[in-house]
Order: C-alpha cells, then structure tokens, then sequence
C-alpha cells in the first residue's frame, strides 16, 4: 500500500505533507472506489511507518480521520438450503466437510486442522485445539455428521493418517482451503442457489440457526469460540424476524 503511495507521488512517504496524503486517500476512494477497510489498512501503514520507523508522532504530525467501515449483512443460508447442498453433493469426503463445517461452526482453518483423535463419539463433542487467537473449545458433533464422518472414513482409500481430510494422495498432509471453497460453490450451484456462499457462511448458518431456535447467546459465543460477547450479538441482526411480528399492512 505505501509503495503505491510512494509511485503515486514518485517519492517517499515520509517526505509526503498531509495534505497530499489526503489527496492521495480521496483519490482511492472516489476514483479508484476501493473500500474504506482499504483506506483504513493504508492509514494504519502510514501510521507504523511514522511512530515505529520515524519516530515520528503521528496525531501531531498528520490528522486522517478513518472512515467508518460499513455495516455489512451476510447471506444467511436457510436450514432447506444447507440440507439441499448436503443432498446434491456425491462425493462422500465432500458431503462431510459441508455437514460438519454447518453442525459444528467450526471455521475453514478449523476443520483443516482437525485431526482423527478430535472426535470424540462418546462425548458426542469436537475438540478444536488452538483455534483463533490460540484458544481450544469443544463444539458441537451432530449425529449426523458423524454418520457423515464413519461412511466418508470407510469408503476412503487410502484412509487419512493424521487430519481428518488430508489431500489427494498425500496422506499425513492437510487438505487445501481451496479445495473446500471450490466444494461449496459447486453444491451451491447444484442445489440451485443463488447467495453468495462461501465456507465461512455455513458458520453463519449455525449461529443463525441455533439463535432461531432458542439457544442462550453465551452458549452460542462458547460453541464459536468468541472472546467477546460482542461478536456473537451480530447474530442478533441476522436471525429472522419473529413471525409473531406483523407487518402493518396485514393489520388493516
């Protein structure tokens, strides 16, 4: 970002004035109509380059305000949706991955660091060591999903040696992000939806889910593995209205 900056103006950044930095802000924004996190990433550069490098202090030498980032409302799959890709998807390692990323709400890089010895049928519970920000919890095994997971391991040949999905071939080494995001594109596509789906939504999806149906919000920040409780009210905004709440039309 502060190369650009730099061949913007052809020159270094610490030799910029306010004023053409500003410029130069405006101009990604309004003309080139990249996004406030965009802006808000280069500020933060600019900010370490002057404190960190420099030595320089920044609130006295240059004032930027950041712009506010934008309230942004994910796609929600329904619950018919979710078991519509499951339904679509043939091939047993992906129907798995897509039942178990939607039961547990464990994230993409969750579920490609999970290993054989983190399932625990007996507890009926997922043991997620070092998740974001280093913290282990235990989520949610639906039975489905383990009946998910003992037809996908017998079928499997060779038999995945360390993580639960391991790559093609190369047993002992994890299966690919990629790979998992190509799976859900395509059941989307299958099953005839039309959001836009991408792992992280079937996180979505649980949460939503299990707010809808009752389920105390602290339980769900534990199942998630959110340190704030502030993070997991954002599902407040996307569960669905209560359908006791009438629109004032229908009172008419």
């Amino acid at each position: 970002m502060l190369v650009q900056l730099s061949r913007y103006y052809g020159q270094s950044p610490e030799t910029l004035t306010s004023d053409q930095i500003k410029s130069y802000l405006y101009y990604c924004k309004e003309k080139r109509s990249l996004s406030n996190a965009h802006i808000n990433q280069t500020i933060s550069a600019l900010k370490l380059l002057y404190r960190d490098v420099l030595g320089k202090d920044w609130d006295a030498s240059i004032k930027i305000k950041r712009p506010r980032r934008g309230h942004y409302m994910p796609d929600i799959l329904s619950k018919q949706e979710v078991a519509s890709m499951i339904c679509v998807t043939p091939n047993l390692k992906h129907k798995a991955i897509i039942g178990l990323l939607y039961s547990s709400g464990i994230r993409l890089g969750e579920l490609l660091n999970l290993r054989l010895d983190e399932i625990d049928s007996d507890r009926m519970i997922i043991r997620v060591n070092h998740g974001k920000g280093n913290i282990s919890r235990d989520a949610i095994l639906a039975a489905k999903t383990l009946e998910l997971l003992r037809q996908y391991y017998a079928h499997s040949c060779p038999k995945p040696l360390i993580y639960i999905f391991e790559s093609w071939g190369k047993r002992g080494n994890r299966y690919s992000g990629s790979s998992v995001r190509k799976i859900i594109k395509r059941a989307c596509v299958k099953a005839g939806i039309k959001k836009n789906i991408f792992p992280h939504s079937l996180r979505h999806a649980f949460a939503t889910h299990m707010l809808e149906q009752g389920t105390n919000l602290k339980l769900i920040q534990k199942l998630l593995g959110h340190r704030s409780l502030s993070s997991t009210m954002v599902y407040l905004h996307l569960a669905a209205i209560d359908p006791s709440i009438k629109s004032p039309l229908d009172q008419l």
